[in-house]
């Protein structure tokens, strides 16, 4: 690797891993260096993704376009400038300083992959491709902003959150099995589906906090089969949040099983800087999901987030307890509250 593309490498894994995901890369500072890198650079490549997905000055069908351009570059096809020319388009269009820095750096971010090791490129590559074909269910689910679409089945949204985060916990998983010698108390397949069911929670706390701003937006990610059973539509949920909420709460409890798998996960890893990496999110999702359970109906209409001074005191506490399975249990529980 010469000298400008180590200095690409170093602002990607540093500067700008920070400034789009604070807590992501919390976790991904403390692990072992030969998971470092191809773990924020699959985090890098979706956010990327999720961003031209997101820029929504455009059309959908034209972000749908850009995103498949983007998920061939990620696969490896030679595009020529395709790469450069989407940068060039999208940057304008960011608001967020951080979102504009990452697609600067997109063609760097490629470039970084393609100098990965085999083994990590492929894996990379693989959960990419999941990740991108949920962000195009997406993209051709709610295409029409003038109205509340609703996901149709719960296995629709079970394949979303699949293939946006639980295929990123199976990732995580054969990542580190292959890299980690004695990597968990629990055999492989165990893990993988321990790290399925957690990806899918974590993605489920996203959905669940930011329910009435993707209201608002024209997205309802609840199932129009679980809404036509309660004789409603989904533009009635904002109106009437209270008829809504056996809704909300059944997949507020899913998304706390999910985390629980995220507990029992962390708890089987051996290495401790690994085990406070894994169970970060988790901790973290426990606090929100608390949060969200004592907002009720209200949520709707507020933004939930942990406060950055209880996340400080999160990573502190597995910092100085050595990230030790009885410490954990006890933040669990005390979070969970």
């Amino acid at each position: 690797m010469n000298t400008t593309a180590a200095d690409s490498v170093r602002q990607l894994r540093g500067s700008i891993l920070r400034s789009v995901s604070r807590t992501f890369y919390l976790s991904v500072r403390i692990l072992p260096k030969r998971l470092r890198d191809p773990v924020a650079l699959a985090y890098l490549l979706a956010r990327a993704s999720d961003t031209v997905a997101d820029t929504t000055d455009l059309s959908a069908e034209l972000r749908a376009e850009k995103l498949r351009v983007l998920a061939r570059g990620i696969q490896g096809e030679a595009l020529g400038d395709a790469i450069v020319n989407l940068s060039a388009s999208f940057v304008p269009l960011q608001k967020d300083e951080s979102e504009r820095a990452l697609i600067e750096s997109l063609q760097d971010c490629l470039d970084w992959l393609e100098q990965s090791d085999v083994t990590d490129r492929e894996e990379i590559r693989a959960v990419l491709e999941n990740i991108n074909r949920g962000q195009l269910l997406d993209l051709e689910r709610f295409r029409d902003r003038n109205k509340v679409i609703a996901i149709e089945t719960a296995a629709d949204l079970d394949e979303y959150t699949y293939l946006v985060a639980g295929s990123a916990g199976e990732f995580w998983t054969r990542l580190c099995f292959r890299h980690m010698r004695n990597f968990a108390t629990r055999s492989e397949s165990e893990m993988l589906d321990l790290g399925k069911r957690y990806g899918m929670g974590l993605q489920l706390i996203n959905i669940l906090r930011d329910a009435g701003a993707d209201l608002r937006a024209g997205r309802c990610y609840f199932p129009n089969e679980e809404l036509a059973a309660a004789r409603m539509e989904p533009s009635q949920i904002m109106r009437e949040p209270e008829r809504f909420l056996p809704i909300y709460r059944k997949w507020r409890e899913k998304a706390e099983r999910g985390v629980e798998a995220g507990i029992q996960y962390s708890r089987a890893v051996r290495n401790r800087r690994v085990r406070a990496a894994t169970v970060l999110p988790a901790l973290i999702g426990a606090r929100t999901l608390a949060l969200l359970r004592d907002a009720g109906a209200t949520t709707l209409h507020r933004k939930i987030k942990v406060p950055r001074r209880d996340v400080r005191s999160i990573v502190l506490s597995l910092i100085t307890s050595l990230a030790s399975r009885s410490q954990i249990d006890a933040m669990f529980r005390q979070l969970s509250r």
